[in-house]
């Protein structure tokens, strides 16, 4: 299931629909007959009104919006109450980019733009001696790049001083076979020394926490969220317009909608 869904993750990037149109578009005019030809002239330009449309990001960051509204930053939290913080994975780059070595020789920390989820949990830790840490991430590519994100992750960590914390070896613990949501909520429940019932912080990317809250909610996590990496803000100018960032928008928006039908179907949510 999970090769599955990643091959069919197709589905939540438009530019996949504007290349299955213009190609179809091109073949049609090209071996079709009369009629299917019109057709694939119709296509092509549907291929290019689709690739101008993905642009105008007012329409994604919408959508975006009301899944980052879902769940504001918590204000005037007793940290003192909480047993840790929980960080979900997707905000380190793949091992294969981690190649210019730093000062100590290991690998340089590589952040996509997803880096809040990383550095947010470092200033509690360091703040809040009760605070366990809980990384949680495999790899999520079918074909393995030699490292999982929970041991990229302790790089970093190692690098931010985390490591160098009184009873650094009780309080951070680190989950490396899960490859989605789920398997993070799952796997995580397992690890030794880790107590559900008892509060933890959330910490994950704001479209993706309605999500997230669901998943570790139904696998009986005690968890309030803390959301980081907002995207859309709180109003998006009309005339905002960009071909990456639009696709990236839709990419976000569908890959959320997508993952949440599907969770709440299989009964995972």
């Amino acid at each position: 299931m999970f090769v599955l869904s990643k091959i069919l993750s197709f589905i939540t990037q438009p530019l996949a629909w504007v290349a299955l149109a213009l190609g179809l578009g091109v073949f049609l005019q090209t071996f079709g007959p009369q009629p299917w030809a019109r057709l694939g002239r119709r296509l092509c330009w549907v291929a290019l009104g689709l690739l101008l449309l993905q642009g105008w990001q007012p329409l994604p960051q919408f959508g975006i919006r009301q899944l980052e509204s879902r769940y504001p930053v918590p204000q005037n939290l007793d940290l003192k109450k909480f047993e840790g913080v929980v960080v979900l994975g997707g905000a380190l780059e793949s091992a294969y980019v981690w190649q210019a070595p730093d000062l100590n020789g290991r690998p340089q920390a590589q952040l996509n733009s997803a880096a809040e989820r990383m550095t947010t949990p470092i200033s509690l830790l360091k703040a809040h001696p009760n605070l366990k840490l809980v990384f949680t991430g495999g790899e999520g590519l079918i074909l393995t790049s030699g490292r999982t994100e929970s041991e990229l992750a302790q790089i970093f960590y190692q690098d931010m001083g985390l490591m160098d914390l009184p009873q650094a070896d009780q309080r951070l613990y680190f989950e490396a076979a899960s490859r989605n949501t789920h398997e993070n909520a799952v796997l995580s429940a397992q690890l030794p020394g880790i107590d559900i019932t008892k509060p933890w912080l959330l910490v994950t990317s704001a479209f993706h926490m309605p999500r997230s809250m669901a998943v570790f909610q139904k696998a009986g996590w005690n968890v309030t969220p803390f959301a980081v990496d907002f995207r859309a803000g709180s109003r998006t100018p009309w005339t905002a317009y960009s071909l990456n960032g639009g696709a990236n928008d839709w990419e976000i928006l569908l890959h959320e909608w997508i993952g949440t039908v599907y969770y709440a179907w299989t009964d995972k949510s």
